[in-house]
């Protein structure tokens, strides 16, 4: 079955950044796009960044262009997600996607001094 395991949530301090993996299985990895999404406190999900099957093409949220950059190593079935600039509105529960279709279970970020 198609499993989904963030990690690399953390509490960092305004400016600063943290690197999100997602380890993917189940699933041929290669041939899927692939997603984050984030939900912040009291919200909804909101779509942050895909990657096609190939790593060629990246697509962002007007809200995190220039400072998020989401990868992928086919290799290794994983997902990145570098967050740079980090801002308090980055807050929240960063979740990876399988075609907006599966998802794990989140990991959290903390953005606060």
């Amino acid at each position: 079955q198609v499993q989904l395991v963030e990690s690399g949530g953390g509490l960092v301090q305004p400016g600063g950044s943290l690197r999100l993996s997602c380890a993917a299985s189940g699933f041929t990895f290669s041939n899927v796009w692939m997603y984050w999404v984030r939900q912040a406190p009291g919200k909804g999900l909101e779509w942050t960044s895909g990657i096609n099957p190939g790593g060629g093409s990246t697509y962002y949220a007007d809200s995190v262009k220039g400072r998020f950059t989401i990868s992928r190593d086919n290799a290794k079935n994983t997902l990145y997600l570098q967050m740079n600039s980090l801002k308090s509105e980055d807050t929240g529960v960063y979740y990876c996607s399988k075609s907006v279709i599966d998802w794990g279970q989140g990991t959290q970020g903390t953005v606060s001094s």
